[in-house]
């Protein structure tokens, strides 16, 4: 098993360490970091013989460690393959550098990463929950959490902006305020190639049924929050 720590202090001396620690977070904590590594290529639209090329490795071995026909990538492949990552990126689009861009005056309110997973129920009694949706998922592990004013994130959030709400790894809760029937959270993340473990809704009484059909359809773990302040989140989150 790779250890975040370990990770994050073997890429202290880079040059592009904050986008190393945090695509290498994404992957570390996934539950399936071969899917994690396929899915950041494909992000950028990297093909796999050209990062094959920049590793200095055959393209078969990159789609063993891929599809998981080899076991799970150690913490020297894992930077490796990040940093060819960022080099071909830097060619092209430049996306990472505008994924890590500051996030000031947007819809984030907050976001963090737990110091130790806790499970779907502890997130439910922490903020008060009713389960909507995913009862059965309850058991999953979430790594993080991130805060968002569900009105800005209709009307201000891009893209890359999106991208920035998964913080290290999509295996999360995100917590929306400010909401009317919930629709809008739910239809984002559907349409959206990555997808949170946990949705909170905050503010209404009662979620709209289809709010509640994509959730499951997208086998999200979804609860309306009894949490009067909104502050209070960043306060509840923040001890974990």
């Amino acid at each position: 098993m790779i250890y975040l720590k370990y990770f994050i202090e073997s890429v202290l001396t880079s040059k592009n360490d904050e986008l190393i620690s945090k695509i290498g977070g994404s992957i570390i904590t996934n539950r399936y970091p071969n899917q994690a590594l396929k899915s950041w290529r494909e992000r950028l639209s990297i093909k796999q013989v050209d990062l094959a090329r920049i590793m200095a490795v055959s393209p078969s071995v990159l789609s063993d460690y891929e599809s998981g026909r080899r076991p799970s990538p150690g913490i020297r492949f894992v930077r490796r393959y990040i940093e060819a990552l960022i080099e071909l990126d830097k060619e092209r689009d430049k996306f990472l550098e505008k994924l890590t861009a500051s996030s000031k005056g947007s819809a984030i309110l907050n976001i963090g990463e737990f110091h130790e997973s806790i499970p779907a129920s502890e997130v439910v009694k922490l903020v008060g929950g009713k389960i909507l949706s995913g009862e059965k998922y309850l058991e999953r592990k979430i790594y993080g959490f991130t805060l968002l004013d569900s009105i800005q994130t209709i009307y201000s959030l891009s893209g890359f902006d999106y991208y920035k709400i998964f913080g290290a790894t999509t295996e999360r809760v995100l917590i929306f305020t400010n909401v009317g029937l919930g629709r809008s959270p739910l239809v984002a993340i559907r349409v959206s190639q990555f997808k949170p473990r946990m949705v909170v809704l905050h503010g209404p009484t009662s979620v709209d049924k289809l709010a509640i059909d994509l959730a499951e359809q997208e086998q999200i773990v979804l609860s309306l929050s009894s949490i009067q302040k909104e502050s209070d989140f960043s306060e509840l989150f923040g001890r974990i």
